[in-house]
């Protein structure tokens, strides 16, 4: 049986999407099938991984409507052992359109649940808010990553986000668990960001990862390339980082 895991956080911009991609990527290096699913309507883990969106006959907006099953929108990336439920600019809608549906918090879920003996990890990534498509991913998941960016308002954020989880326990999934904290876009030559790690590690202690992902050209430029940053650059700092976190998670 697959471990479904949430990458959320509902600030923008702190590395949700880009953990997704390469968490994902790493640990389909030790041979095992990964599924993303891309739940964030700026459709980046899709493109990140190869997908030209121009393409996408089907993916998770139609899942979310009923129109397909979830295995029939699963595409291959060019990866090996690296899947993905595509997202297109429609899921926009889907808000608006699961405010009547029945089980509207359950609809991924009940989705996953026909397909998650099929791969090691299903990774979710979640848009940068606290609406109805993250609640459907917390429902979905054993457990939630949330990157926080080694900046000002981190805890502030990270608090908000505790507090939502607390609320999807005790609602809709009381298994749901914290998988871990995981600290972004750290900058070695900022006094901040060494500050920032050290009151979420003080906060949060045993929770928060020992991996630090760096803020690293490769991070950035990978994207633009269609491609996780070990496929880009193995070498760089960021690719090492996520194939470190990989490590940690596969431990777990």
């Amino acid at each position: 049986m697959g471990r479904i895991i949430s990458i959320a956080n509902q600030k923008g911009g702190v590395g949700k999407t880009t953990t997704a991609i390469n968490l994902a990527a790493s640990i389909a290096l030790a041979g095992e099938d990964i599924l993303i699913v891309d739940t964030d309507p700026q459709c980046n883990s899709t493109s990140g991984v190869g997908i030209d969106k121009r393409h996408i006959t089907k993916g998770i907006y139609d899942v979310y409507t009923s129109k397909y099953a979830i295995a029939d929108t699963i595409a291959a990336t060019p990866f090996e052992h690296l899947f993905i439920v595509p997202c297109t600019v429609d899921l926009l809608a889907v808000e608006i359109e699961l405010v009547s549906k029945k089980r509207r918090e359950w609809v991924l879920s009940d989705a996953l649940n026909s397909i998650r003996h099929q791969y090691k990890y299903i990774l979710i990534d979640c848009p940068p808010s606290l609406g109805l498509l993250t609640l459907n991913a917390l429902t979905a998941s054993d457990s939630v990553i949330i990157p926080v960016q080694c900046e000002y308002y981190a805890l502030e954020g990270l608090s908000m986000l505790t507090r939502t989880i607390s609320l999807v326990q005790k609602s809709f999934n009381p298994s749901l668990s914290i998988e871990g904290i995981l600290l972004t876009m750290y900058d070695m030559r900022n006094s901040l960001s060494a500050q920032v790690a050290a009151e979420v590690r003080t906060h949060f202690n045993e929770k928060v990862y020992t991996t630090i992902i760096p803020r690293n050209v490769t991070l950035a430029e990978s994207p633009g390339h269609s491609k996780p940053a070990l496929h880009y650059d193995v070498r760089s700092k960021g690719a090492q980082a996520y194939l470190a976190l990989a490590r940690e998670v596969l431990v777990e």
